[in-house]
């Protein structure tokens, strides 16, 4: 809940979850601020009193923790990472905890569309702006270097693409094996002999990319016109090479870098393209001095940047956050 528990006139909505530790730093520079806010941790959802109606899209009220907040109280929003409602443990069939959960999901999505172009990226196109293959044809036509890429679980095709330079494989969507919250799936090298297996391969689509010979990675935040680079010194440590999550740590160093005039331009437009207000994007300094375009996150996350390389990111998103609540 914000630092003004009375009913303000206007208010900006986070949405998020109560472990989002990068939603805290937005909290602090509102704040820091003065400015009303209210973070709703949608997990807690079910213990509230919610009332949707049909006169307009701000004919809502949830009242939680004794505060009630009206759509008409929300002037903008910024949509992080919502939880799943929680079910009373009360309910104990299985069947009625299902259907209340999906009751609950219901509300969460008719608040997101009701909340409208109020959000700093609205949840439509965050999902829209989710598919990579589109994030790189978008990139190329904006004049960004993309390496040559394949989408395919064709074995053929991908033992043809092996032919050609070094390659790389990453997940298509999801890079972490549900069943196993520690199993995060890298981007890794593939090798020809992999392009033999072709029952693994036939399971699933999976993207392949010419493998960049790396200077630095570089991670770019853009808020609205503002544009924020880290370049990541993954080529320092071994694990990192391919993939700098892979071996990020207190050694990976980070370091604040002023990217070319036509660089920072073209990843302002990319997240204009993408209709979002925010976007993380990923690029490659290659040894050859280009900056090669990898992939864009549009709801990615930021705070791990304003601590170790000071860059304000969570300054800009209030002030984004503020613009649309004066507009």
């Amino acid at each position: 809940m914000g630092a003004d528990n009375g009913l303000p006139n206007s208010l900006i909505l986070l949405l998020t979850n109560s472990r989002d530790l990068t939603t805290d730093f937005v909290v602090l520079e509102l704040q820091k601020r003065r400015l009303p806010y209210w973070r709703l941790n949608t997990e807690r959802l079910p213990q509230a009193r919610v009332a949707l109606g049909a006169a307009s899209e701000d004919d809502w009220a949830i009242e939680l923790d004794g505060r009630r907040v009206r759509g008409s109280d929300v002037t903008a929003g910024y949509f992080r990472r919502p939880g799943l409602p929680m079910i009373d443990d009360a309910v104990t069939v299985a069947a009625e905890r299902a259907y209340a959960a999906s009751e609950w999901n219901a509300v969460q999505k008719s608040l997101y569309a009701r909340i409208g172009r109020r959000w700093l990226s609205t949840p439509m196109a965050i999902v829209a702006a989710e598919d990579k293959p589109l994030q790189l044809v978008i990139a190329r036509q904006l004049g960004f270097d993309v390496p040559e890429t394949l989408v395919t679980n064709d074995p053929d095709a991908l033992g043809t693409f092996l032919q050609g330079p070094g390659a790389v494989a990453k997940p298509l969507r999801h890079a972490q094996l549900e069943a196993d919250a520690e199993a995060v799936i890298f981007t890794s090298r593939v090798s020809r002999a992999e392009a033999r297996d072709a029952r693994s391969i036939a399971v699933a689509p999976l993207i392949l990319q010419r493998e960049i010979p790396k200077r630095v990675d570089v991670r770019v935040t853009v808020v609205g016109e503002q544009v924020f680079a880290v370049a990541i010194h993954s080529q320092c440590v071994e694990a990192s090479v391919v993939d700098w999550r892979a071996g990020e740590g207190p050694d990976l160093a980070h370091e604040p870098m002023t990217l070319p005039d036509t660089v920072a331009a073209r990843c302002v437009e990319l997240v204009k393209r993408l209709n979002l207000g925010f976007g993380a994007i990923d690029l490659v300094l290659g040894r050859d001095d280009r900056f090669w375009f990898l992939e864009i996150n549009p709801n990615g996350q930021w705070a791990w940047l304003q601590t170790r390389a000071g860059q304000p990111i969570a300054e800009a998103i209030v002030d984004s956050l503020e613009r649309k609540s004066a507009s």
